[in-house]
């Protein structure tokens, strides 16, 4: 930042003191704050009568920051929305004492900066789990400050270029939506008059038992909850395997968690996941070349109707107890149209996940656009 003045935060801001005064039949919002900048939000509402200890108004645009979490960032302005909310003690508010002099939306894009969260730390105390900004000391922290008409037109750029990177998420958002629907309306289509098959058929259940050796490492896969894939989990000595049996796992597989199939855990073994093992909580499945697509087959399970399935062969009540056998699987039955028009839906899956994996790489840059400037004004 240029050579502007600095000022003490106490000379600009000053402690309201509102207390709240709640109705016992009436709802109120509750304030927290997002890390690391991202914003002042409710936590939801209570009840006036389940309100027993003291609690704070807070006004729109009003600075309000966490004691315990200023440090990494959770600090903002309140939003119009939660004018009237409520706080507890530990979010500290405070008003801006002069406004020819600071401009709040100056200071609520400043409050987003690393700079201002350096200056949060340096105002905190504590031991590990007990650091708390101390309000004096932050009050006496000094911030530079340009004039007001370079504060506003800091914000007008600082708003413009917010506005473009939302347009451009927006955009990314609505084109993976479309390119969604179309695999949907494509999977409908294949699937019209397709015979139904069971699982034993298409994709049967495959055990292939390794012999540990105690002098060699074996790398464990794990499947994510939601469909979220595979991830090598951890890589383990042979000795170090008590009463485990290991089976190996090849690309293209179909695996499922049998503890948590329900929750969404089924996945296809990447290439990278060739030669990695498994233990007997995955269920793992090798796909007929001839008669299924690996990629055809997960598609389904991700439907409504595919999921019902195998939320209906995992039978429990507790999350644990709910565990997909595998003669259950086994016996799901899955539609199976010709192996082409699966290959044909697989080359349209294949293209909107790298579609989805290009926007990966452009939202990662366009998220970076605002810390990088905002580091580049207020550093």
């Amino acid at each position: 930042m240029r050579q502007w003045p600095k000022i003490a935060l106490g000379d600009v801001l000053c402690r309201p003191n509102e207390p709240a005064v709640c109705a016992s039949d009436a709802e109120y919002d509750e304030v927290t704050i997002r890390l690391w900048g991202k914003g002042v939000i409710s936590r939801g509402k209570v009840r006036g009568a389940d309100v027993t200890t003291p609690r704070r108004v807070v006004r729109a645009n009003q600075l309000i920051l966490s004691k315990i979490d200023a440090r990494n960032g959770a600090i903002g302005l309140v939003p119009q929305e939660l004018d009237g909310a409520i706080v507890s003690n530990d979010f500290p508010s405070f008003e801006f004492s002069d406004s020819k002099q600071l401009d709040p939306a100056f200071m609520g894009w400043m409050v987003r900066s690393r700079h201002f969260v350096e200056l949060c730390k340096a105002a905190s105390e504590g031991t590990t789990n007990r650091v708390r900004i101390k309000e004096e000391r932050f009050l006496a922290q000094q911030i530079p400050l340009p004039p007001l008409t370079e504060q506003q037109a800091i914000v007008r750029r600082l708003d413009t270029l917010a506005d473009k990177v939302r347009q451009v998420n927006e955009h990314l958002d609505a084109t993976e939506r479309d390119a969604d629907r179309l695999l949907a309306v494509r999977f409908r289509d294949a699937i019209a008059d397709a015979p139904l098959r069971p699982m034993a058929k298409v994709a049967p259940l495959v055990r292939r038992e390794i012999a540990i050796d105690p002098e060699a490492s074996y790398k464990e896969l794990g499947i994510r909850s939601f469909f979220k894939g595979t991830f090598q989990r951890r890589t383990m000595e042979g000795a170090d395997y008590s009463w485990q049996n290991l089976f190996a796992i090849r690309e293209g597989d179909l695996i499922f968690s049998n503890i948590m199939a329900w929750e969404q855990a089924i996945a296809i073994a990447k290439p990278e996941d060739d030669g990695c093992v498994g233990n007997h909580r995955m269920l793992t499945c090798e796909v007929a070349a001839d008669k299924a697509a690996a990629s055809f087959l997960y598609y389904y399970f991700t439907t409504v109707e595919g999921f019902a399935k195998i939320d209906a062969a995992s039978p429990g009540t507790a999350a644990r107890n709910k565990t997909l056998k595998a003669p259950d699987l086994m016996a799901i039955e899955v539609p199976v149209p010709s192996i082409s028009a699966q290959r044909t839906f697989a080359t349209i899956q294949a293209k909107v996940a790298e579609l989805k994996t290009h926007h990966v790489t452009i939202r990662q840059a366009n998220d970076a656009l605002i810390p990088a400037t905002l580091e580049r004004v207020f550093n």
